[in-house]
């Protein structure tokens, strides 16, 4: 069963990974996004437009964003439409919970984050954890709304990226990796550690 799972997990990172190289996700910029934005799978490729879909896949969310991150990277989650979107998600709704694990939490520690300073604020509704030392050797970072969309980079250190607005199957593999990894983590290790730096 372990098996099966690992191979379906390679075929849906293939999905995403290869997602360039597809003939279905190569279109014009025009219809590559609906008047309602992203409606199928986009490739990205630079910051501004990872800025936009995080934006996006977080603003569609209803009631849980799951951050997979090195350190809250400044140039996306420090940024002030993207904090906009997250304070009304966690203000509008009294069930909505954000979830960050952070690979690589020293590199934040060394800098002031607002995203943190926010989390300090609405200890509630934002938690922050760093991810188990086995879980640190993945070179992936990705942002999850609900169950449903995602914004996947398979490497932390590019901007090369897929998103999609809708797309179960690949969103809860990828949050059920995260919540195996939430688990795995303790929540003293998180914003509690990064508070106290």
């Amino acid at each position: 069963m372990a098996e099966y799972g690992e191979l379906e997990h390679k075929n849906a990172f293939a999905q995403l990974a290869n997602a360039r190289y597809s003939p279905e996700s190569v279109t014009s910029k025009a219809g590559a996004r609906s008047a309602r934005g992203m409606d199928m799978l986009t490739v990205l490729t630079t910051l501004a437009e990872v800025r936009a879909a995080v934006c996006q896949v977080a603003a569609s969310a209803q009631r849980l964003i799951s951050i997979y991150t090195p350190d809250l990277e400044p140039d996306l989650y420090d940024q002030t439409a993207f904090l906009e979107v997250i304070k009304h998600f966690v203000l509008a709704r009294s069930f909505a919970k954000v979830r960050v694990l952070l690979t690589e939490p020293t590199r934040l520690m060394r800098d002031s984050n607002r995203f943190v300073a926010m989390g300090r604020r609405l200890s509630s509704c934002i938690d922050i954890r760093c991810a188990a030392a086995d879980a640190r050797q993945r070179a992936s970072a990705y942002l999850i709304a609900d169950d449903r969309a995602i914004v996947y980079r398979l490497r932390a250190d590019s901007w090369d990226a897929v998103a999609d607005i809708n797309n179960p199957p690949v969103a809860r593999l990828y949050l059920q990796e995260f919540d195996q990894i939430w688990d795995a983590s303790t929540p003293e290790d998180g914003l509690h550690a990064v508070q106290h730096v």
